[in-house]
Parts: structure tokens; C-alpha cells; sequence
């Protein structure tokens, strides 16, 4: 593997984490960083040697659940959406009824924030870019993208906290 699929290996992780806070099921975040992953190998005369690929690859990302949220919304319109009756199962992985439990409702209480507050989150606290770097992937300039965040957090803070979930 040459230097840029190597990258994109180890960007994987972080790719998975970006989806699983844009796409509202897990099934669709799988599928989000398959179509992310495809795009980016098959557009890498893209992406300039000497820039972060992180940052290319969120981008791609955004573009293509946009593009997917537009079609689906047409979509919705032509015919009945699925019954989704898919419970919420928490991650079996993880140690302890408790932190099951403080898991899924974070996980819900991020999936239930404004699409802009979500991106922003995600960018941000989940994955670490900076203000700056995720500004740049959403689109936005840096204070907009400040504006969201800080909304985003209070609002999961409040969300929490009426659940009773310690941060």
C-alpha cells in the first residue's frame, strides 16, 4: 500500500466515529464510510500531497450524507418510510448495566441534536479537530461553528442531566 492508502487506513477509526454521529443507525453509518472510503480512493488525484487527510476525508463525508439526507427526503415523499422497530442496544462491549445505560443516552441525546449542532459536536469533541479544521469540513466560518458547538454542548448538558446522567 502506498502512503495515501496507508492513511486511509488509519483514518478508519475516526471515519467510523464521524459516521456513527452523522447517520441515525449503525447500519447507515457502516454504509456511509464504505461509500466515504470508495470516493476518496477513487478521487485521490483530489487531494494535495502536504494537506491533512482528515480533514479531506470529513469533507467527503459531509457531501455524501447530505446528498443522501436530500435523496431520502424525496424519497419519504414518494413512499411510506420503513417501521423501523430496531431496538436501541447499547454497546455489548462495553462493562456494567450503569455505563450501558449512560452510553445510550448519550448516544441518543447526541443523535436527537439539530443536524448543525450534531456536526459540530462531532467534529469537535467526539473526534478532536480543531474549531478551525471543522469549520473548514462543514463549510462554515469558525464562529458559526463556535455558535454550534456551544449550543450543542448546553443542550446535551440539559439532556443529561434531566436523565440523570453524570458527565
Amino acid at each position: 500500500m502506498d502512503e495515501f492508502q496507508t492513511g486511509l487506513v488509519d483514518l478508519l477509526p475516526r471515519l467510523r466515529r464521524f459516521a456513527r454521529v452523522l447517520a441515525r443507525s449503525d447500519a447507515d453509518a457502516h454504509d456511509l464510510v464504505q461509500e466515504t472510503v470508495e470516493r476518496a480512493l477513487a478521487r485521490r488525484g483530489g487531494f494535495r500531497p502536504g494537506t491533512r487527510l482528515d480533514s479531506w476525508a470529513f469533507t467527503i463525508m459531509r457531501r455524501i450524507f447530505i446528498d443522501q439526507t436530500r435523496s431520502n427526503a424525496r424519497w419519504a415523499r414518494v413512499v411510506a418510510p420503513a417501521d423501523e422497530v430496531t431496538p436501541n442496544i447499547a454497546d455489548a462491549a462495553m462493562a456494567g448495566e450503569d455505563l450501558r445505560a449512560d452510553a445510550l443516552a448519550v448516544r441518543e441525546a447526541i443523535r436527537a441534536l439539530p443536524d448543525d449542532q450534531r456536526l459540530a459536536v462531532g467534529l469537535v469533541l467526539i473526534d478532536g479537530l480543531s474549531y478551525a479544521e471543522a469549520a473548514e469540513v462543514m463549510g462554515v466560518p469558525a464562529g458559526t461553528l463556535t455558535s454550534r458547538l456551544v449550543r450543542g454542548r448546553q443542550t446535551l448538558i440539559q439532556t443529561l442531566a434531566e436523565q440523570g446522567v453524570s458527565a
